[in-house]
């Protein structure tokens, strides 16, 4: 169980000129725009294509959630949630994104450092598209409020 003393980490992955690989980041942002009751105790961060850059925010956090454009294999806008070891597993198992460094190695970071939390998570979405673009595409697009409402229940799941 996580106390509401305790930070929870929410970050949103993406690149902003990769069309639906900008999810993530929307995600966050659509967060930010909630009323602040709903979204008390979190840190909501835009992780863009930080990189390596992102083990501070990481490191400090007693638990996470990353959201992320992921290939599901699934249809656009379709949203997963791995938790703990799966999604360890699925971060082994899954191809490069666009990202300069995979969050995987970002995580192997966090291990060397002995930093990784015990509830961590990541909030996968399906992409339809990848290529440069400044929208997300219309299903994609409608799994943004549907993807933050599963991170506050997560939520709700972890504090209860």
């Amino acid at each position: 169980m996580i106390t509401r003393q305790e930070t929870i980490l929410v970050l949103g992955l993406g690149n902003i000129l990769l069309s639906d690989e900008a999810v993530g980041v929307d995600v966050v942002k659509h967060l930010q725009d909630l009323p602040a009751e709903q979204t008390q105790g979190l840190t909501l961060m835009d992780g863009g294509t930080m990189g390596l850059s992102l083990l501070v925010a990481m490191e400090d956090a007693d638990a996470m959630i990353i959201v992320d454009a992921a290939v599901l294999n699934d249809k656009p806008g379709a949203v997963k949630i791995f938790e703990g070891p799966d999604m360890d597993h699925f971060l082994r198992h899954r191809g490069r994104s666009p990202h300069d460094i995979g969050l995987d190695d970002i995580l192997d970071g966090l291990r060397l450092r002995e930093a990784v939390p015990k509830h961590r998570a990541l909030v996968g979405i399906q992409p339809a598209v990848l290529t440069i673009g400044e929208h997300l595409t219309a299903d994609v697009a409608a799994a943004v409020p549907k993807a933050a409402e599963s991170i506050l229940q997560l939520i709700h799941i972890w504090r209860s």
